[in-house]
């Protein structure tokens, strides 16, 4: 009896991830989910430079920004709640110095113009077609905040534009990496502060802009992590408690659906490794002083050796 459907998922392009791979992955929190599992295996990757983005026009505006070079000045940042932030980031760069803040989105806005230009995988996860229009500009911002409500807009991307902003997208980063796989996918959070139904219409709206960039001749993919968690893991227990985030137990599922689509099978070893070097690091002994502790340290020592003659970029 068979007690779950499963989505047929298949590898779509020759260009597999391994240890020679740049990533760079940029979207909504589940892309840190994916993200996460990346950096425990040591491959090479930048992950959200600019923060959290939730919608398709805060990656566009990133993505044009750092091919374009842009250089932040004081006009792109405004002091609020005793501190200084910018509408084009998350508020985990925002700071209590203005300076300090300006010297950070520069610095990251060139190392996603590098990351961009070198990745070979770009991994972009879309969370929402929600958008807030900051009317004294009337730009959208990827971050409001916590300015108050009654200065923004609030709207729903046609999927028009979604596609037009995606199409940006793909179009600028081809222009200075032709060989870059773009990959995107819909995070499986459910944005209910939004409305149920406005969560499931916001939902379709970026799904459906999706598939009409989705070009695999091109080198433009799709991955299904929406739907392996509406479909596959159809119950709450594959909930973290507010109901609204996947839990590790589903993170770790769509992992490994991700892992068997777009990692080769040739690391697969070398990631088995590296998974024993990292538990070994949680091991605690009853006694840190006895041999056999000892010899345990040892043994991780040369696996970690192993590792860096390989590799000589990973850093345990």
């Amino acid at each position: 009896m068979n007690l779950q459907t499963k989505i047929p998922l298949q590898k779509q392009s020759k260009n597999l991830i391994d240890y020679k791979s740049g990533i760079l992955l940029l979207g909504s929190c589940f892309v840190e989910n994916i993200g996460d599992k990346l950096d425990y295996f040591k491959f090479k990757n930048l992950q959200n430079p600019f923060g959290i983005l939730f919608h398709p026009k805060a990656i566009e505006n990133l993505i044009t920004n750092a091919i374009n070079r842009k250089v932040y000045s004081e006009k792109d940042v405004f002091f609020h709640n005793e501190q200084w932030h910018c509408f084009d980031a998350h508020s985990k760069l925002s700071h209590i110095s203005k300076a300090c803040l300006l010297e950070n989105l520069n610095s990251t806005i060139k190392l996603t113009n590098q990351q961009i230009y070198k990745s070979t995988h770009i991994i972009i996860t879309l969370g929402t077609a929600w958008v807030y229009n900051f009317i004294e500009t009337n730009n959208v911002v990827a971050n409001c905040h916590k300015v108050t409500q009654k200065q923004f807009e609030k709207e729903l991307m046609p999927v028009d534009a979604i596609f037009q902003s995606l199409e940006n997208i793909v179009v600028n980063i081809k222009k200075v990496n032709s060989k870059a796989d773009v990959i995107f996918t819909v995070s499986p959070v459910r944005h209910i502060k939004d409305g149920f139904v406005e969560n499931t219409q916001s939902k379709a709206h970026l799904i459906s802009a999706i598939h009409q960039i989705i070009n695999t001749g091109n080198s433009i993919y799709y991955f299904p992590s929406y739907e392996i968690m509406m479909d596959e893991l159809r119950d709450y227990r594959f909930y973290a408690e507010d109901m609204i985030h996947p839990n590790q137990t589903a993170v770790n599922y769509i992992w490994e659906a991700f892992k068997n689509v777009w990692i080769s099978k040739d690391v697969f070893n070398t990631m088995n490794e590296i998974d024993t070097i990292q538990k070994g690091f949680l091991h605690k002994p009853f006694n840190e002083n006895s041999k056999a502790h000892q010899k345990f340290l040892q043994n991780l020592e040369e696996k970690k050796r192993l590792i860096k003659n390989k590799y000589a970029y990973i850093v345990f």
